[in-house]
């Protein structure tokens, strides 16, 4: 089967704005988007578990009659780990260990440092009290987002975890469930959509109030949590999920075709990318991707994501391969190529860096142990994957001695004047020691 792949040279003429159109994303919504999703979050705001219960049958095709319908005990969520395959909890169990491991890495300690005159400055460190993982529950099941989500905040320490994930016309999916059990949710939700994260940020009769929420969701959930940004926090506005591989061409063709096609399959806005020096490889891999397309159950959705956003860039070597690499700034960046830690310390944006020909991005998705939620969109270039970091908070820790006082009194009190701020300086003055 022909695969329309779109085909660039970095040595065409506007070869960047070319490629900037392609990467184009607009990952929130557009005016009727915003307007129903401001809706609902005013009913759920208004309404409680009234409009959750209401909007939840309405768009996920269920009759709950009471909100305490909508919690899953975590007797159900045993029971559901019972009901999956025991091959698929070892796995879960496997992956939620190597998670806790590598962000175990992560977690920061409160600090302090004593002047010569007694003055203590430092910065205490505390996890948040309560956080919201909306889990998606649409096109496909995450139980690998379960626990990405989950898992740093254990580490982090968060007192209460609240997890959503809808179920349309009621089907509960165990892997899911026991996923959020054998990382350790608090409280499990049936609820999804703008509504769920709206419960979440204002809180209902039924689902307390969260201090920050994180996961990935549809164009709704996007849209939401940036509206209610600012009342909770968030991780991120995410985007459709995209690879960017940069290979020598000594990769195995049927490799790296799927490698693109394991981001294409997430959903049609998914995006794949293979930069290569070698053009022969280019024509490899298209070949590879057309015998290897008619093996994929989900065949029509990489095909469409593939031909709508997908790219092969012929470059002249790789430090114009990884030239590109940073421009793009990706969500993944594969370098199946060889001694790739000597190029990786050129790499200054990416959200994930996958190493060698045996590192396929898949893996980092599952049980690697990273973080599989990553900045998309390009916003790789100031942002971060999600960490033990994102579920603590810090706080400033300033005691001043009288001595202490006094020598900082004496700086602050011409920058309070110089600002007109009169009562600034003399709250500052008062300490000042008049006998020094």
């Amino acid at each position: 089967m022909n695969i329309n792949i779109k085909r660039f040279s970095a040595a065409d003429v506007g070869f960047y704005e070319t490629i900037d159109d392609l990467l184009a994303w607009d990952s929130v919504s557009d005016d009727d988007v915003h307007t129903r999703v401001s809706q609902i979050i005013s009913s759920v705001r208004k309404e409680g578990d009234k409009a959750l219960i209401e909007l939840t049958n309405r768009f996920d095709r269920r009759s709950v009659e009471y909100s305490s319908e909508l919690e899953i005990n975590k007797a159900e969520l045993q029971a559901a780990k019972l009901r999956v395959s025991p091959e698929i909890v070892s796995s879960l169990e496997a992956a939620a260990e190597r998670i806790r491991i590598y962000h175990e890495k992560q977690v920061q300690a409160s600090w302090q440092y004593q002047e010569s005159d007694g003055t203590v400055l430092g910065q205490k460190v505390t996890p948040l009290d309560r956080v919201g993982v909306y889990v998606p529950g649409g096109k496909a099941a995450y139980p690998s987002s379960v626990l990405m989500n989950v898992m740093p905040a254990k580490v982090a320490g968060v007192q209460e975890i609240i997890m959503v994930v809808p179920t349309p016309d009621g089907f509960v999916n165990d892997i899911v469930l026991a996923a959020a059990y054998i990382a350790g949710a608090d409280r499990v939700f049936t609820v999804g959509g703008a509504q769920a994260i709206a419960a979440l940020a204002y809180g209902t009769e039924t689902i307390p109030k969260v201090d920050k929420i994180v996961g990935p969701g549809n164009i709704y959930v996007a849209t939401a949590k940036k509206m209610v940004f600012g009342v909770v926090g968030i991780d991120m506005i995410a985007g459709p999920s995209e690879i960017l591989v940069v290979c020598d061409g000594k990769t195995d063709p049927d490799w790296i075709a799927m490698d693109l096609f394991s981001q294409a399959e997430h959903d049609e806005d998914a995006q794949s990318i293979l930069i290569s020096p070698d053009e022969a490889f280019l024509e490899d891999v298209q070949r590879s991707m057309e015998r290897l397309i008619e093996t994929q159950s989900r065949k029509n959705i990489i095909m469409a994501s593939l031909e709508g956003r997908g790219a092969f860039i012929h470059v002249a070597d790789m430090d114009q391969a990884i030239e590109i690499a940073n421009h793009v700034a990706a969500e993944h960046l594969e370098l199946s190529i060889d001694n790739p830690e000597a190029w990786v310390d050129k790499i200054r944006h990416a959200g994930a860096i996958f190493m060698g020909r045996h590192t396929p991005e898949a893996l980092g998705d599952y049980c690697a142990g990273p973080n599989h939620v990553l900045p998309t969109s390009g916003t790789a270039r100031f942002s971060s994957p999600l960490g033990v970091y994102d579920f603590q908070k810090r706080s400033s820790l300033i005691y001043c001695s009288p001595e202490g006082a006094s020598k900082l009194a004496k700086i602050a009190s011409p920058l309070a004047r110089g600002e007109s701020l009169e009562a600034h300086a003399l709250s500052a003055e008062y300490r000042i020691d008049e006998s020094e």
